[in-house]
C-alpha cells in the first residue's frame, strides 16, 4: 500500500501542517490575544508581560517540535522512517519538551493552576518518550544499515 495515499496519513499530514502554520499565527498574536483576554480575566492583565514572554517562548519551542514532526512525517510518506535524521529530530523534540516543561514550571511562580500542572506533566512525559523513541530509532537505523550492507 502506498503510504501517501492512506487517508490516515493524509489527514495526519494536514493536521500537522495546520497546527504548524496556525501555531505561527498564534505565537505572533499572543500579545494582542492576552491584551484582549486581560479585559475579561485579571490574570492576563496582572501578568501581561511575563505571560507574553512565557507563552511566546514556549510557543517557539512547540513550533520546533511541530517542525521536526513534519520533517519526520516526510520520511514516513517516503516509506523510509528509519534514518539518522529522525533520531536527531526525536532528540530535538525531547529537548524542546523539557524546555517547555521548565517554562511552564516558571509559570507556576505566578499562578498555580491545574492546567499548568498538567502541561508540566505532559511535556515531561513527551520529552522522555521522545528520547526513548530516539534510542529505538537509532537501534533500528543500525539494524537497517547492517542489513543493507549484508544484501
Amino acid at each position: 500500500m502506498n503510504m501517501s495515499r492512506s487517508p490516515l496519513i493524509r489527514f495526519t499530514k494536514l493536521l500537522l501542517d495546520f497546527m504548524f502554520f496556525s501555531g505561527i499565527l498564534i505565537c505572533i498574536t499572543v500579545p494582542f490575544i492576552f491584551k484582549e483576554a486581560g479585559k475579561y480575566f485579571s490574570i492576563f492583565k496582572d501578568y501581561y508581560i511575563p505571560y507574553c514572554v512565557i507563552f511566546m517562548i514556549a510557543g517557539v519551542f512547540a513550533l520546533i517540535i511541530l517542525w521536526e514532526l513534519r520533517r519526520m512525517f516526510h520520511t514516513v510518506i517516503k516509506e523510509n522512517p528509519f534514518v539518522k535524521e529522525n533520531v536527531t529530530s526525536l532528540k530535538r523534540m525531547g529537548l524542546c519538551s523539557f524546555i517547555i516543561t521548565v517554562i511552564m514550571a516558571v509559570r507556576l511562580f505566578f499562578v498555580v493552576t491545574p492546567a499548568a500542572l498538567v502541561l508540566v506533566t505532559v511535556f515531561v512525559v513527551a520529552g522522555l518518550f521522545s528520547l526513548v523513541l530516539s534510542q529505538v530509532f537509532d537501534q533500528a537505523v543500525t539494524y537497517k544499515l547492517e542489513n543493507d550492507l549484508t544484501i
